[in-house]
């Protein structure tokens, strides 16, 4: 959807990016005692040496280490020493337990489901999306989450405010975007619910109907800058339309969409709620599944044959489902029915999954639930039968993998980024710890420190 139409591409960029800018300020003084010092935009020079009392490099060992001091220059980390060393720029973290910057491969950061949601769909322009946009990124990051995929938002707004961040204008995690989500006409990911006219208006160039025309729909979404291809393969909870979870793209297209983004470089993520919708896009070589609420035995060994990852986002179906079923519910009957219908599916469906041996990617879908909540997902993953271990490296290595980031996120280990938090606890006894982050540090930058 393009709804600034009478910008220049180039004008528009430029615009953007001086807003953006504006709004990081803005957040930086208004953020109050969540963060107690405004946030430096670039790595800090010399040397910095950070005390760990307690220390998970790598979740994939599960080992933890005691009593270690992290050596960073710049935004990387170039040593790992025993002991308490170095004289010159100290960060005490003693007493803290200390894991890498947490990846969240679900989110939507230029908005948040709220009674007015319907409403800000066409009343808000991509300026004023921005501006929401950076205020929630510089959310998630005070949360720990270093990194995020953001899977659905209009092009202009999600790649300037990735830039910004990339730059250092904005606050924010590392943001993998995919832009407009390719759909097909009337589907999600469409605009649905408005007068005939006006959904005219905002149907964008990522919608498609036959596979040549998907096709073009990927190479434009690739043109305009997408890191990452996000189609929804099946119905959607918030779409407002009674057409169901199922299947919405043809086998064809699904393969044509496949197929084209490969060709350019780019791996395909698909919104997915019902089975027919899956198994098609994983027997069609799709590379991850977000949601999989109906997913069978097949599902789990399509998934297993592929070594694709499944991203269960449980805090969207958990919210749905108590904003369905609760007095203040602000959904359409149509959201209503579906939210009642998937939410309560969503934690069998993980446990089914774990238990089958189905590699699992952390995700929350946040912007349906509240930024900044991200790490509330990590307890309703425990409760689907992950350990607190399982979780974390859902969040931290499983991400990596599954986005194709290993060598810049997901352990802190020598010559990697210096993306790291720490927590008072021990979030491998409790997992809730993770949602009392106390220090972030992103790219060498200290963003929280209480």
């Amino acid at each position: 959807m393009c709804k600034v139409q009478t910008l220049f591409r180039e004008d528009f960029v430029k615009l953007i990016t001086s807003l953006l800018t504006a709004a990081a300020l803005f957040a930086a003084t208004s953020a109050g005692a969540q963060t107690p010092a405004p946030a430096p935009v670039s790595p800090v020079e010399g040397t910095t040496f950070v005390h760990v009392g307690r220390l998970l490099a790598d979740p994939a060992t599960g080992v933890v280490q005691r009593d270690k001091t992290l050596v960073i220059e710049g935004n990387r980390i170039v040593d790992v020493r025993d002991g308490f060393v170095g004289d010159g720029r100290i960060v005490d973290l003693r007493s803290s337990f200390v894991l890498p910057g947490l990846i969240d491969s679900h989110v939507h950061l230029t908005g948040e489901q709220n009674p007015n949601s319907r409403l800000e769909g066409v009343t808000q322009s991509d300026v004023e999306q921005a501006f929401v946009g950076a205020r929630f990124a510089r959310r998630t990051l005070m949360a720990g989450f270093t990194t995020v995929a953001d899977l659905g938002a209009t092009n202009q707004t999600i790649f300037a405010l990735r830039d910004a961040v990339r730059r250092g204008d904005v606050a924010g995690p590392r943001i993998i975007a995919s832009g407009e989500s390719v759909s097909v006409h009337g589907g999600h990911g469409d605009v649905n619910g408005y007068r005939e006219d006006i959904m005219h208006l905002f149907t964008g160039e990522s919608i498609c109907s036959g596979a040549d025309d998907c096709m073009r729909a990927v190479r434009l979404q690739v043109r305009s800058g997408a890191d990452i291809i996000k189609i929804t393969a099946t119905g959607g909870v918030l779409s407002n339309t009674a057409a169901g979870l199922g299947q919405q793209f043809s086998d064809e297209e699904l393969a044509a969409i496949i197929g084209a983004a490969h060709r350019m470089g780019r791996q395909v993520t698909a919104h997915a709620h019902g089975v027919d919708g899956i198994n098609a896009f994983l027997r069609a070589g799709g590379d991850s599944i977000e949601h999989g609420t109906y997913l069978d035995d097949e599902s789990i060994r399509l998934f297993r044959r592929e070594g694709t990852y499944l991203v269960p986002t449980l805090l969207a179906g958990d919210f749905v489902g108590r904003i369905a079923s609760g007095p203040n519910n602000f959904f359409t009957p149509a959201q209503t029915a579906k939210a009642l219908e998937a939410g309560p599916k969503m934690l069998d469906m993980v446990r089914r999954a774990h238990a089958g041996g189905v590699r699992i990617a952390f995700g929350t879908d946040s912007g349906v639930s509240a930024h900044g909540d991200n790490a509330q997902e990590f307890a309703l993953l425990v409760r689907a039968g992950m350990t607190p271990l399982e979780t974390i490296q859902a969040a931290t290595v499983n991400a990596a993998a599954h986005l194709r980031i290993s060598q810049d996120a997901g352990r802190i280990a020598t010559g990697m980024p210096a993306d790291l938090i720490a927590v008072g606890g021990d979030p491998l006894t409790d997992v809730t710890e993770l949602e009392r982050v106390r220090f972030v540090m992103r790219g060498g930058v200290v963003y929280r420190a209480e």
